[in-house]
């Protein structure tokens, strides 16, 4: 199993209308082969122990069966067309992927 930790840096004020986009986009991506899990998150208000991501930030939490279904998910075209509608919403993106320990 691959599980991948994608954090979104929006330009500033954008964040609605990228999480927008990728509500849009989520559909599509449940119904890849190899999708196990697929979620944008935000902070959770109130938790003093947490460290924030930002009020700018979105996190995609994500699981794939394996390298292969993730490569092919980045290939999509649902993924090319999310990609050019967010381009200029979106000011940095880190994708951290791992395997189980």
């Amino acid at each position: 199993m691959i599980h991948v930790i994608a954090f979104i840096t929006c330009q500033p004020g954008q964040r609605d209308a990228v999480l927008a986009a990728m509500r849009e986009n989520v559909p599509l991506v449940h119904a890849e082969d190899g999708c196990i899990e697929y979620q944008p998150v935000v902070d959770a208000p109130g938790l003093p122990f947490a460290v924030p991501a930002g009020s700018d930030t979105v996190v995609v939490v994500e699981k794939w069966r394996d390298a292969a279904a993730l490569a092919a998910h980045a290939a999509a075209p649902h993924m090319k067309a999310y990609g050019a509608k967010t381009k200029g919403l979106v000011a940095d993106r880190r994708i951290h992927v791992f395997t189980p320990a």
